[in-house]
């Protein structure tokens, strides 16, 4: 089995990459793969000829997406859709990753694949019509919608995700605003890839919300961050209308696994459990 897999280098991709079989792993890589040139894209999966596309690609800095609309929709969205007829055109499955944010948080309660979306971004929007888009291309695909990743590629010059940019806020010292109320589930990326895998394995095609167990807010996360790695940090609760982002986020976007369950996939830890261990795995964490 060939895969190729696009932003191998990236937080996902990295875990994804370190679990995929060498002999069948095809790495594709910004800017020598960018998902936006429809043409050599096309003729770079050709060449290859893979069972399996994984499209880890992205424009996900979410409020800059408000001031770059076209560009969101051209990686999100209409590069998603290019990917989408290739994989039919050779018969590859297509595994796609997209977002919580999809939801409009106006409930408390989990949202499951049935769900209806409704986004609140620029962001948000390009994302789902990147699913939707795939969904109206080609069937055999698989489209992840999952929240709050932290993975190895954080700290590897890639770009910070939320727990290594608390780690660094903190070691500058002052005080650190962190929003409280959006509830979330913070994401392990390792135990996200091992979930990946094993639908791939079991050949069921399509929309599965994967994540680890749990919820909190952003300011919980910031908390148990802090706890964890042993760090006294300067940390302050404030609310989403106070801290001014520039994009809407849901207010609650924490997922129900109910396809997953039901496809008998490994499952999650709970979200702490999962934070303990990557922060262990970077040799910075003070509890046992």
């Amino acid at each position: 089995m060939i895969i190729a897999l696009i932003g191998a280098d990236g937080q996902l991709g990295s875990d994804l990459a370190a679990v995929i079989p060498k002999a069948s792993l095809q790495p594709l890589i910004f800017p020598e793969f960018d998902v936006t040139k429809p043409r050599r894209t096309a003729d770079i999966l050709r060449e290859l000829g893979p069972d399996v596309v994984i499209n880890t690609a992205a424009f996900h800095r979410v409020d800059e997406c408000e001031d770059r609309i076209e560009d969101a929709y051209r990686v999100n969205a209409f590069a998603v859709r290019n990917l989408a007829g290739i994989c039919r055109d050779l018969g590859a499955v297509l595994v796609h990753f997209s977002t919580d944010y999809v939801f409009d948080g106006g409930r408390g309660t989990p949202y499951g694949e049935d769900d209806p979306p409704g986004p609140l971004s620029a962001y948000a929007a390009s994302k789902l019509a990147g699913e939707n888009f795939i969904r109206s291309a080609w069937d055999r695909h698989i489209i992840i919608r999952t929240c709050g990743l932290f993975g190895r590629a954080g700290c590897l010059g890639k770009g910070r995700n939320f727990v290594e940019t608390m780690l660094w806020l903190a070691e500058r010292g002052g005080p650190i605003r962190v929003v409280s109320d959006q509830r979330i589930t913070p994401t392990s990326t390792s135990e996200l890839t091992a979930n990946v895998l094993a639908l791939l394995d079991g050949g069921a095609f399509g929309l599965y919300h994967l994540t680890n167990e749990g919820e909190c807010t952003w300011y919980e996360f910031a908390r148990e961050i802090f706890s964890l790695a042993g760090v006294d940090a300067d940390v302050h609760p404030i609310d989403t209308a106070t801290f001014g982002a520039k994009a809407r986020r849901p207010a609650y976007s924490v997922l129900a696994k109910t396809k997953a369950r039901a496809a008998g996939l490994p499952g999650f830890s709970d979200w702490r459990t999962a934070l303990a261990e990557y922060l262990r795995e970077r040799r910075i964490v003070a509890v046992g």
